[in-house]
């Protein structure tokens, strides 16, 4: 694919010409997943650096190919050789989206790290917007689709209905988790690991680490090009990544407390059937191996057990999790435009 009217927009930032005298390069990092869009990057780049060109900060864009099989990585490969702010990554198959923005917020150097999907739905002009209430001491800025130009059906009511659930089982209300514009300061999301399609939790998440967290009302459009790539079965994913992220913050040092929890009360279940199968056979003389509450009382009994040791083991696990080596979950097979692209690799998955 060429890029027949593409023009590079050069920086006009007079802090772009020298590092900044702080732990971050640059002041923005833009990361963006790329599933088989071709057509959007284009279109994607100039709408992204004329926005963040008037914002007047130093930025990097990290582009990452999560195994697109049309032309999108070569056009990325176009975009990198003539913007070297624009920074590829491609992995070796496809990870999925969290995946995708791990490897990004992996790589990021911003002071503010903006996550943002690569199908021109989101609106690049909404990003002042986020870093205005970053700078009004919010560490967690989360777009809110108010006006959302999706299907009614597919998108929008299975939406809802998650959104009001994850508010109400994690105890952070927002409008829309789904939503990827959002801005987050780079400590809060270099502290943060993700894993399944945990991305839309991380302001659940990050309200475990005591982030201050808040929402603004973004600009959605419908899609130009390409095909979406959710749909109804993305539901289940959600409810079970839920159960994970309730787990998390509640037992995730102690699941002891859950476990066992479970297990005492089975334990007492056994107990009150097996003192049932006492009172029928001494009061009432009903024989034992007539009775079906004695099978229940040794089922329930074992079962709390096994519910108990579970949680024991669990308990040395969590402590393995701790301590031990954080394993990669995606593969890169090649990086543009990255300065450590040759060094180390053990969080990020490095694999050149």
């Amino acid at each position: 694919m060429s890029f027949p009217n593409l023009q590079v927009v050069k920086s006009t930032s007079p802090s772009n010409s020298a590092p900044l005298a702080s732990a971050y390069p640059v002041d923005l990092s833009v990361v963006i997943p790329i599933y088989n869009e071709e057509e959007n990057i284009p279109h994607l780049y100039q709408a992204l650096t004329a926005a963040l060109e008037k914002i007047g900060k130093t930025y990097e864009i990290i582009l990452v190919d999560d195994g697109s099989t049309d032309g999108s990585y070569a056009a990325l490969c176009r975009l990198a050789d003539l913007d070297k702010r624009v920074k590829v990554i491609q992995f070796r198959r496809n990870f999925g989206q969290t995946a995708a923005m791990v490897a990004g917020f992996d790589h990021a150097q911003g002071r503010v790290i903006i996550p943002m999907d690569g199908d021109l739905q989101n609106d690049p002009n909404d990003i002042p917007l986020l870093l205005q209430k970053i700078e009004e001491g919010y560490d967690v800025v989360s777009g809110w689709r108010k006006n959302r130009q999706d299907k009614a059906l597919l998108r929008k009511f299975p939406s809802r209905i998650a959104n009001w659930l994850i508010g109400k089982v994690t105890g952070v209300k927002l409008h829309d988790y789904g939503c990827s514009l959002k801005a987050y300061r780079a400590e809060i999301l270099k502290g943060t690991r993700l894993y399944g399609e945990m991305h839309r939790f991380i302001p659940a998440l990050a309200n475990l680490m005591g982030a201050r967290i808040t929402e603004v009302p973004v600009t959605h459009h419908a899609r130009k090009f390409g095909k979406s790539k959710y749909g109804l079965k993305r539901t289940l994913k959600v409810l079970l990544d839920l159960l994970t992220v309730k787990f998390l913050s509640d037992y995730s040092t102690k699941p002891i407390y859950f476990f066992g929890g479970v297990g005492v009360m089975l334990c007492a279940g056994g107990v009150l059937a097996g003192g049932v199968t006492f009172y029928d056979k001494y009061v009432k003389g009903v024989w034992v191996h007539k009775n079906p509450l004695l099978l229940i009382a040794v089922f329930l009994f074992s079962l709390g057990i096994n519910f108990i040791l579970m949680g024991l083991l669990a308990e040395i696990i969590i402590r393995t999790y701790h301590e031990a080596q954080a394993k990669p979950i995606y593969w890169v097979r090649e990086m543009r435009n990255f300065e450590e692209a040759l060094s180390g690799g053990s969080r990020s998955g490095l694999n050149g």
